[in-house]
């Protein structure tokens, strides 16, 4: 199994390689007519990666990344492709997904505007305009 990259990103200015020794790969497939397993059937990727532990954080994206998590053994599931590669690939996609954005600063806090004096005259004109063209209506007449 090749390296995790996380592409670069706001938090990770140089990208992030998880180890292929840290990622815990489980598969299972549901089972066939006849309770075998076969390869048509659909099948599970659940990829687990300890956080806490793992050796390609640094510190303090450590920190970042535990403070946004609710939990350090990060588990994602892939279920929804018929063939067990693809869902192996749709879970390294999504686990490299959340890593990049635990590690995304937060966005700046936005302050409630409050609606200027201006504003207010312009809401209030279009406002008495728009009662104006509805009363309007039913006096106007094509010829």
């Amino acid at each position: 199994m090749p390296d995790l990259r996380v592409p670069t990103g706001p938090g990770i200015p140089d990208g992030l390689v998880i180890p292929a020794a840290e990622l815990v790969e489980r598969f299972s497939r549901s089972p066939g007519p006849g309770g075998q397993s076969v390869n048509t059937t659909d099948s599970r990727v659940e990829l687990v990666w300890d956080a806490a532990t793992s050796g390609a954080l640094t510190e303090a994206q450590r920190a970042r990344l535990l403070a946004r998590l609710p939990d350090p053994v990060v588990r994602v599931v892939a279920t929804e492709q018929r063939s067990q590669l693809r869902n192996r690939a749709a879970a390294r996609e999504r686990l490299a997904e959340l890593v990049r954005a635990a590690l995304a600063p937060p966005p700046p806090p936005r302050r409630p505007t409050k609606p200027t004096r201006g504003s207010q005259r312009r809401r209030l004109d279009a406002k008495k305009q728009r009662g104006e063209t509805k009363s309007l209506r039913g006096r106007v007449r094509d010829a």
